[in-house]
């Protein structure tokens, strides 16, 4: 009978070892490093915010298969700003504060990190922005980009557009910090280039037409539409008014099927700059990086693939620039011999130089001074034939 009792204390000892071992503790009895995503899982954006959290938890999952990092595992935890601000700089106080938490991804769109970078530069919290596109963050200590950013996604338009031989360029794009940098910039980037400037119609998010913008550019010779959702209104102005120009992105944002799915065939020969995008063109992914492979088929397997219902256009479910921000994370940790020190952590992860093979995203991370990981961009065309939707890239030098 005692031979039971003993039996079943052992047992009993052997599951409280157990629950211990997932309850927050690695090999090395050291609690979990914390990562934080700030971000839109609720709301018109949500598609964002869930590809984050997928791609950041493919890469946690990596990590933690291998051992963990610097004696222990990772854990996202996730904060819904539902695209409002006053949320977004609610959860960016909370994981300032949280010294458990040693990297912070967001909150997305430029407006939202504006305001609360301040709050991650006051707490040295270091962190990474896979969705903010304007701005500067080369007077920042802590904080990274990991998107294309606004100046050279517009550079590569503004080449591409003059060697096409367009002649005049009108920017339809809503009231916010993106659509203030973007026209600068165009005012900057389309005289040297030798291409009028039209300027600037500003759209409104309850618009349901921007058909009236689009007829005061009937005759340009190119327009650029928004990044955001706005930009599949403009599109679809434009093929409504029979507008026989080119229409260009402003940023990354078209690669989202969501425009296909919003603006149909409109979309047909638009043209976009982003970050390493081989997802949906026709080469075999034999070509693709390696690293862009192995992440993208991570994410098929775990998450799927998003399918516009109408369009039946494809793309992961996940953002390997998202991804990115791990991956520059565990680098730096190695490279700093640890992650509680965030003046060590911020130089080693601006110190970095990282081959396009080995990242997620398949683009080489080096952020330098100007804390950018990206130093280059992609350009790229979206086509439709009888076999569905598709990218073929550009040359634009």
């Amino acid at each position: 009978m005692r031979r039971s009792v003993v039996t079943v204390a052992a047992g009993i000892a052997a599951l409280a070892v157990a629950a211990t071992g997932c309850s927050g503790k690695a090999s090395g009895d050291k609690p979990d490093i914390q990562i934080a995503l700030v971000g839109p899982m609720s709301g018109p954006f949500a598609v964002l915010g869930i590809s984050q959290q997928n791609s950041i938890n493919v890469e946690i999952e990596r990590i933690n298969a291998a051992g963990g990092l610097d004696g222990a595992k990772l854990k996202l935890i996730t904060r819904d700003t539902g695209l409002d601000p006053a949320k977004g700089v609610q959860a960016a106080n909370e994981m300032a504060g949280d010294e458990t938490v040693k990297l912070v991804v967001g909150p997305s769109i430029t407006a939202f990190y504006d305001a609360t970078k301040g709050i991650y530069e006051k707490n040295k919290k270091v962190n990474c922005q896979p969705a903010v596109s304007t701005g500067s963050f080369a007077d920042l200590k802590y904080g990274f980009r990991s998107q294309d950013p606004f100046d050279l996604d517009g550079a590569k338009v503004v080449n591409w557009l003059k060697s096409e031989g367009v002649k005049s360029l009108g920017l339809v794009y809503e009231a916010d910090d993106t659509g203030k940098a973007t026209d600068k910039l165009m005012k900057e980037l389309l005289p040297e280039a030798g291409i009028e400037y039209l300027g600037w119609e500003t759209s409104r998010d309850d618009d349901q037409s921007h058909r009236a913008y689009v007829e005061k550019f009937k005759d340009a010779g190119a327009i650029m539409v928004s990044s955001s959702v706005g930009g599949s209104k403009t599109m679809a102005a434009a093929a409504q008014t029979g507008f026989k120009g080119e229409i260009v992105g402003a940023g990354s944002g078209m690669q989202n099927i969501s425009f296909i799915e919003a603006a149909g065939d409109a979309a047909d020969g638009a043209v976009f700059p982003a970050a390493l995008y081989e997802y949906p063109n026709r080469k075999d992914r034999s070509e693709w990086q390696p690293g862009y492979r192995t992440h993208t088929e991570a994410i098929e397997k775990k998450y799927g693939k998003n399918v516009g219902p109408k369009s039946g256009a494809e793309s992961p479910k996940g953002t390997a620039i998202a991804a990115d921000c791990i991956f520059a994370f565990e680098q730096g940790v190695k490279a700093a011999g640890g992650v509680d020190d965030p003046d060590k952590l911020a130089s080693a992860i601006e110190g970095l130089d990282l081959p396009a093979d080995k990242t997620p995203s398949g683009n080489a991370i080096k952020p330098g001074d100007r804390h950018e990981f990206y130093n280059d961009v992609h350009l790229y065309q979206w086509k439709k034939d009888d076999q569905g939707w598709y990218t073929v890239e550009l040359n634009a030098s």
